[in-house]
């Protein structure tokens, strides 16, 4: 293993504070700095983790020359400019879902990459699931034969949510859904179709003037003959909290549980009809990690439940993903390597849901995927 060490600064410490541990125990990261507009906030996660530097400015956070890499952990709304400014600063930048709000947004972090070499990633929970990790193998190993469809939701009740999440379009933040879908055969969507069905209450349309309760996507791949179903619903919707998976192929398919902490079901082709489902217990995938950080795969980073961000205790721990997420994006930094998702693959997965929306406004029009979100273009 590289001794090579990455300097990395925390941006936004409620979810973000879920990996300041992981990055201080990773072999090749240092945690030089955190940031929070909170002083009095910021002040105590840093005394309780021992960090030295402490920023309120995000902007004067960008001109310290110690930092090589932000992982950015704050409002949706702010995802797309704090990352196009870090990148400006010669930052690179791994940050929560979604990339950024807008085509256009998306379009200047690949942009960004390009021109400046920097590495972005799109810190995508799902994609690094234990669940997902043990589709990925058995597809890998050719135990699903030929992939025939895939399908995904997300389905969360976001009532008393702050700030910006009162009467978000569903597609707007559906990359839990549309990354898995993509990721397993790491393809990229040709374009969408969209439906909204039901609509929220009243006070809640205005904020985006977007009336739908679910949206429902159809992706068609492109360079493929596979599509995938994808919906998501944030309001107004009778749902336990659900970030599913289900992949369908010839000779197993895998369905994810209908309940929360239920197993997964495979099923297994030309066997007796009875035969054919099977409950199967997810393995962990700590054995992919760097031993200092294996432990964080099936427990979080405090000792006591209250202090979990809520996302990650109704997501149950993101499937032990956090610290596959930290290693993807410091190893990809340590090798001089793209890490998955990279920006064109992130702003592919993004636009998706952005699109969609779009799509949905217009009666399920086809929308295509732009040029800058493909790998050969």
């Amino acid at each position: 293993m590289s001794s090579k060490k990455i300097n990395i600064a925390i941006v936004g410490l409620g979810f973000g504070a879920e990996f300041i541990p992981i990055y201080q125990k990773h072999p090749n990261a240092n945690l030089v700095a955190i940031s929070q507009r909170n002083p009095d906030k910021l002040k105590a996660l840093a005394d309780a983790f021992n960090i030295e530097k402490r920023y309120t400015s995000y902007d004067e956070l960008l001109l310290d020359p110690e930092i090589d890499a932000v992982h950015i952990n704050t409002p949706i709304p702010d995802h797309g400019i704090q990352s196009i400014k870090a990148l400006k600063a010669g930052k690179h930048v791994a940050c929560t879902v979604p990339m950024a709000t807008t085509v256009e947004e998306c379009r200047e972090i690949v942009r960004l990459t390009e021109e400046t070499g920097l590495t972005y990633m799109m810190m995508e929970t799902v994609v690094y699931a234990r669940e997902f990790l043990y589709m990925k193998e058995l597809y890998d190993k050719g135990e699903l034969g030929k992939v025939q469809f895939l399908k995904a939701s997300h389905q969360q009740d976001m009532d008393g949510w702050p700030n910006y999440w009162p009467g978000l379009p569903p597609m707007h933040y559906a990359t839990h859904c549309v990354g898995p879908v993509l990721g397993l055969l790491r393809g990229e969507a040709e374009y969408v179709s969209c439906f909204g069905s039901g609509t929220i209450r009243e006070e809640l349309i205005p904020h985006y003037n977007s009336p739908y309760a679910v949206e429902t996507t159809h992706i068609k791949f492109r360079n493929s003959d596979l599509s995938a179903q994808v919906y998501r619903s944030l309001f107004d919707v009778a749902r336990q909290y659900r970030e599913s998976f289900e992949v369908y192929g010839s000779k197993k398919s895998v369905e994810w549980p209908l309940i929360e902490g239920k197993p997964l079901v495979v099923h297994t082709a030309k066997k007796p009809e009875p035969e054919i489902p099977e409950e199967v217990t997810c393995p962990d995938f700590a054995k992919l990690l760097p031993k200092e950080i294996q432990h964080f795969t099936t427990r979080g980073v405090y000792d006591s439940e209250e202090h979990q961000h809520l996302s990650f205790t109704q997501g149950a721990g993101h499937g032990g993903s956090h610290p596959h997420l930290v290693h993807e994006f410091v190893n990809a930094l340590v090798r001089n390597m793209a890490p998955y998702p990279n920006a064109k693959q992130s702003a592919n997965i993004t636009c998706v849901g952005i699109l969609a929306h779009e799509s949905a406004l217009k009666g399920g029009e086809l929308i295509k995927l732009p040029d800058f979100t493909l790998l050969d273009k």
